[in-house]
């Protein structure tokens, strides 16, 4: 006769788990790190256009929108600059995080579409905006990680993914209509 198993459940079903989930040590701390690295550039960029720092201004950023067929240019650069601005922050805090990578997206497929003709690689290529398109999507499909504002929020306490999916579809229709209304 053998003894009963005592190893636990792995399975409540049909795809369903019931082991207790394990979180890679380094995974937040590299979630943490990610949200910094983007959020910052994309706040400096938006802090530049706003402020005018480094030769940016809200009047050069709607001067280029408008060459390259942006109705209303400077409301056009001021969405942008504080799109990219609180955007920014918030991806650091890790604060409305799903909506936040959604903001940076949207804003980098924009850029995106702008650039486009220039190629791949720098000094005209995609190659910079394209790789904030992944990193802002990824941040929205994966969460803030731990160390992050929304873990004081109930309803984000818990990533969900359904969230970052959301999130990002509102971005990519957003940009799509920003898009649109380029001559």
């Amino acid at each position: 006769m053998t003894a009963p198993s005592t190893s636990p459940t792995l399975s409540a079903g049909p795809g369903r788990s019931t082991a207790p989930a394990l979180r890679p040590a380094g995974l937040d701390a590299g979630l943490l790190l990610l949200r910094i690295a983007v959020g910052a550039i994309m706040a400096a960029h938006g802090a530049q256009k706003l402020f005018g720092w480094f030769g940016g201004g809200i009047d050069g950023t709607a001067q280029f929108f408008t060459s390259v067929g942006y109705p209303a240019g400077e409301t056009m650069a001021t969405v942008a600059a504080l799109t990219e601005t609180f955007g920014g922050l918030a991806l650091i805090l890790g604060l409305l995080t799903p909506l936040a990578a959604a903001a940076v997206t949207g804003t980098m497929l924009n850029a995106l579409a702008v650039k486009w003709d220039g190629g791949f690689f720098a000094p005209e290529g995609v190659e910079y905006e394209l790789l904030l398109v992944a990193a802002a999507a990824a941040l929205a499909l994966t969460g803030p990680g731990r160390l992050a504002a929304d873990r004081a929020l109930p309803p984000l306490r818990e990533h969900r993914t359904t969230h970052g999916v959301g999130a990002l579809a509102l971005a990519v229709v957003t940009a799509g209509v920003v898009l649109l209304l380029r001559a």
